[in-house]
């Protein structure tokens, strides 16, 4: 019996880490490098803004490997990431198609503003298959979940 619940409470210590792992996190930075490997001395692979989402795969240290919604992978500092909820839009890349952003959670709702591939918005709120976003415009709503990546 003591040899099961130590045996539980090791499990439950090693799978605490890795659930932190699936969460979407951000940029809290105005612009942070994403690096081929962990540290200042690899390579820069492209630059993020604040609020881009990405989830992380691992860490080394302070730096986590991460991906992002094109499934770009590589490396960022962990003190320039937040769990802010961010998403991003990632349907109709390479198209000048807009989606809609509506005033409530339903394609019933008025429509309050459109967005492209790419757009990146806070996310304020959720119902259902939903979520209600802010944009650093100001502008507000709700998109569907399926036309966004990240929390």
């Amino acid at each position: 019996m003591r040899l099961s619940i130590s045996f539980l409470f090791f499990f439950l210590f090693i799978s605490l880490p890795l659930q932190a792992l699936s969460q979407t996190l951000s940029v809290k930075s105005n612009r942070i490098n994403l690096r081929t490997g962990p540290g200042e001395t690899h390579s820069i692979k492209c630059v993020y803004s604040r609020g881009f989402p990405v989830k992380p795969l691992k860490t080394e240290g302070d730096w986590v490997q991460v991906t992002d919604f094109e499934n770009e992978i590589g490396w960022v500092s962990k003190q320039f990431l937040s769990s802010s909820p961010h998403a991003i839009v990632s349907v109709n890349k390479g198209s000048k198609s807009r989606i809609n952003i509506r005033s409530g959670p339903g394609t019933n709702y008025p429509i309050v503003g459109q967005s492209y591939y790419g757009v990146i918005f806070s996310i304020i709120g959720k119902k259902g298959e939903w979520r209600k976003i802010r944009h650093s415009s100001g502008l507000s709503g709700w998109i569907q979940e399926s036309l966004l990546w990240g929390d």
